[in-house]
């Protein structure tokens, strides 16, 4: 038996934001009690992966533990959700673990200490790593002023980060999915592109520009968002973020709860949206697969539906990091 599932009676015990930052303040001596996780370099987005398998927005917001989720194995992290201000997101409780659909419920709202605090605890890590920062919208910046908004985070960040992630697609955040409409999304990665350009210039390297998005929209969009991210030369896409779907919870303990849903019922439509775009970008982009991998099994099934990397999150709570291991081996085996 793995040490993680002797730990995880005592994690489910307690509440669950809590549990969360006991897993991350240990994680480095999870990572040290762990089997070593086998090199599976892959090259994507002019970066070098140590492996495909990445850790996911959500699980480190403030950039407070990146020497223990490095630890553990991961061949990227990726940090945040971040917002140029400080705000404190939803009032607790705001975190919803739901065991018999290997599923969780968040309405976090994008709590954050601000970019500047982020990248001054980045700054300090000093991580030798492939870092991603998830970027958002303070909630009471209006669309019309969003763009502002990540522009200050792409400016802030750029010295200290591999890619930058827009987050347009959290459903904890009123409003922030009309932002994946393809007018006001092209004016977005437009300005931001043009924004990078400068910056690369200035700073003498490059950072990816990624684009993080919802499960819960047709094939349409998906042909729409596609056609807006080739023409503004986006570097990656990451399928996906959480649904507000409850398809597989409903009637379940906390099923109801407002939020996005992640875990196991996540991963159909998560893989279905990721078909999508790389039926419709044919490998013009990275495609990042993110939603329900619960086992390498699901890992494969995201790298045969088009995924060059995947991240874990659910996953990761509910198996531990034995699951890490056993996505790099699924990709090693595809």
């Amino acid at each position: 038996m793995s040490l993680y599932r002797l730990a995880r009676p005592l994690l489910f015990a307690l509440d669950e934001e809590n549990a969360h930052q006991l897993a991350l303040r240990t994680a480095g001596i999870a990572g040290l009690l762990s089997a070593p996780v086998p090199r599976s370099p892959v090259h994507a987005m002019g970066i070098e992966f140590p492996n495909p398998v990445g850790a996911a927005a959500g699980l480190d917001k403030d950039a407070e533990h990146v020497a223990g989720l490095v630890a553990l194995g991961f061949g990227f992290i990726e940090l945040g959700g971040v917002t140029p201000r400080p705000q404190p997101g939803n009032p607790r409780p705001r975190l919803f673990r739901i065991p018999q659909a290997q599923a969780i419920i968040n309405r976090f709202g994008l709590n954050s200490i601000g970019v500047d605090a982020f990248a001054e605890n980045l700054r300090r890590a000093r991580a030798n790593a492939v870092i991603g920062v998830n970027v958002g919208k303070n909630k009471d910046t209006p669309n019309e002023r969003a763009v502002d908004d990540y522009l200050r985070c792409l400016e802030v960040l750029y010295p200290h980060v591999h890619y930058l992630t827009i987050n347009v697609s959290s459903p904890n955040t009123k409003g922030l999915r009309d932002l994946q409409s393809a007018q006001v999304l092209g004016v977005l990665l437009r300005s931001l592109r043009q924004r990078r350009d400068a910056l690369r210039e200035r700073y003498g390297r490059d950072v990816a520009l990624v684009l993080k998005i919802s499960p819960d929209i047709d094939d349409a969009a998906i042909t729409d968002i596609a056609d807006v991210a080739r023409r503004e030369r986006l570097d990656g896409l990451i399928a996906t973020n959480t649904t507000v779907s409850r398809e597989g919870v409903s009637g379940l303990p906390h099923g109801a709860e407002d939020g996005g849903l992640s875990g196991a019922p996540l991963r159909e439509s998560a893989t279905r949206v990721l078909r999508g775009f790389a039926a419709a970008l044919k490998g013009e982009l990275t495609l990042i697969g993110c939603g329900g991998i619960m086992s390498g099994a699901d890992a494969r099934e995201k790298f045969a539906a088009g995924a060059s990397l995947v991240q874990l999150y659910s996953g990761l709570v509910f198996r531990g990091p034995e699951l890490i291991s056993e996505c790099v081996s699924a990709f090693r085996g595809k």
